[in-house]
């Protein structure tokens, strides 16, 4: 379950750039197959704040519930969040990273993303 879990958190997009200051809410739902056979899904309900960090990045911070909804299994509730940071190297390239948890009965799950965005 945590495996599932954990793959779904990390498959979330990750803010870019600069952004405006401010607080938001995001609902997202992350599923996960295997083949077509369906393994489960994580509803996250989180309440973030995002904002630059000088001008040519941007940060944010969110975390809330997630229904954990694993496949012939019934669904739990747990907690989740990420932080993550964007960074403008140049007018094109975007450097950007995360780091993302979820709480578990036995093990809690960790992520990280790291990654490159070039626009054309």
């Amino acid at each position: 379950m945590i495996k599932s879990a954990l793959a779904a958190i990390a498959a979330t997009p990750l803010l870019a750039g600069a952004a405006l200051a401010g607080p938001y809410v995001n609902v997202e739902a992350n599923s996960g197959f295997t083949g077509s056979d369906y393994n489960s899904t994580v509803t996250d309900f989180h309440v973030g704040y995002e904002g630059p960090v000088g001008e040519n990045a941007g940060y944010y911070v969110q975390a809330g519930p997630a229904l954990v909804s694993v496949d012939g299994e019934d669904t739990e509730t747990e907690l989740s969040g990420k932080a993550g940071i964007g960074v403008d190297v140049t007018e094109n390239v975007n450097v950007y990273g995360e780091i993302s948890f979820i709480t578990a009965d036995d093990d809690n799950g960790y992520g990280t993303k790291l990654g490159i965005k070039y626009t054309f």
